[in-house]
């Protein structure tokens, strides 16, 4: 068990209702479960996942919104706190970490979570946009104790952008899935295609924003409809949602496409659906891919980088097509549709992404284990 004395201290933002919020709050569940006090130092505290946090956390608001900005509260934090050791999620929470830390003076164990593919997201910016950032990244990752990814993907691409060797870099699976998953699986399920008798339902989750490629899967869906009776629903919100409504109505499927918005239990949806589908054009460890296999629902995914090849074992557990392929993902589909792996199967692909053994692996590499 973790020597509970200091606190581990956790440094993230709070933005939205996105997967890597809920990630966060599963790990920190999994790592109090295991006797650690938490301190969760906020950059930003805004959204639904803030409210499965565990009154035994402490909430500590540094007082701005932006990670620079928070360095000198951090640097104080560090000082007169004296942590176990820190972990940042995301990288501007690394980098201010890194800057808070050198202007402490201490030294606190220093670990950065990393979910992206960072190549994969930089590649439509300029070469001096890439050249600055990854710049930023040798300079300052180099100070870290340890880097996290949450896939060999993400792993190998930081290795290479901050040119450092791979022993400083572990790869620890999310703790997709939860105690309570099954028991949130089997609640009533409020949305009538959902029901019972009801034609067969696609599935696709995620950000309304260009990294999940939504557009691709609402072509791809209108194409698959001349073969089967299906209907397709996108759990999520974003800024693009209008993009998506008037590609829909474009395509005369307003009766077949339902977008019903962020569901604070969106396994009860998932665990319902025929198919699930992930379109997107780079991820780092896809979670709803991982819970969709974890509930035992067939699946389709893009051979993103990076996680998906990883996750599906190079498609002996789903097929994998390639990005923006409208009619390889149409075929996919349809023969999955067709022909779906057993649930007991897709089940073996998730083991490692239980939450209890990922947060024995956080505590293990920031030195609080045993």
């Amino acid at each position: 068990m973790p020597n509970t004395t200091d606190p581990l201290a956790v440094l993230a933002s709070f933005s939205g209702a996105g997967g890597v919020e809920r990630m966060l709050v599963n790990l920190i569940r999994g790592i109090l479960d295991q006797g650690q006090r938490i301190d969760l130092l906020l950059l930003r505290a805004a959204g639904p996942h803030l409210a499965r946090l565990p009154r035994e956390v402490e909430r500590i608001p540094l007082g701005a919104s932006h990670s620079l900005l928070a360095i000198p509260a951090l640097a104080r934090y560090l000082r007169e706190r004296q942590p176990a050791a820190l972990l940042a999620v995301k990288e501007r929470a690394g980098r201010a970490a890194v800057i808070a830390r050198l202007l402490a003076g201490t030294d606190t164990r220093l670990v950065l979570r990393l979910g992206t593919q960072r190549s994969a997201a930089m590649a439509e910016r300029t070469a001096i946009e890439r050249w600055l950032r990854y710049t930023q990244i040798r300079l300052l990752y180099r100070h870290l104790d340890r880097i996290i990814a949450v896939s060999d993907g993400v792993a190998e691409d930081t290795a290479r952008i901050a040119t450092l060797p791979p022993e400083r870099i572990c790869v620890i699976r999310n703790p997709v899935i939860t105690p309570e998953m099954d028991l949130l699986a089997a609640e009533a399920c409020p949305h009538p295609w959902l029901a019972p008798g009801q034609p067969p339902v696609i599935m696709g989750a995620g950000r309304f924003q260009r990294q999940k490629d939504f557009p691709t899967l609402i072509r791809a869906f209108g194409r698959l409809r001349q073969y089967c009776d299906c209907r397709l629903m996108i759990l999520g919100e974003g800024a693009g949602r209008a993009q998506l409504e008037a590609l829909i109505a474009s395509r005369d499927l307003g009766d077949r496409i339902a977008l019903p918005g962020f569901q604070e239990n969106p396994y009860a949806y998932l665990a319902r659906a025929r198919l699930f589908v992930l379109s997107s054009a780079w991820e780092g460890s896809p979670n709803v891919l991982t819970e969709a296999l974890a509930l035992g629902i067939p699946v389709v995914s893009t051979d993103c980088p990076s996680g998906p090849s990883e996750l599906l074992d190079d498609g002996r557990f789903g097929p994998l097509v390639p990005v923006g392929d409208i009619a390889a993902l149409t075929e996919a589909m349809r023969r999955t549709l067709d022909n779906p792996l057993p649930p007991e199967v897709l089940r073996t692909a998730v083991s490692e992404y239980r939450q209890d053994r990922s947060a024995l692996r956080y505590l293990e590499v920031l030195g609080l284990a045993g």
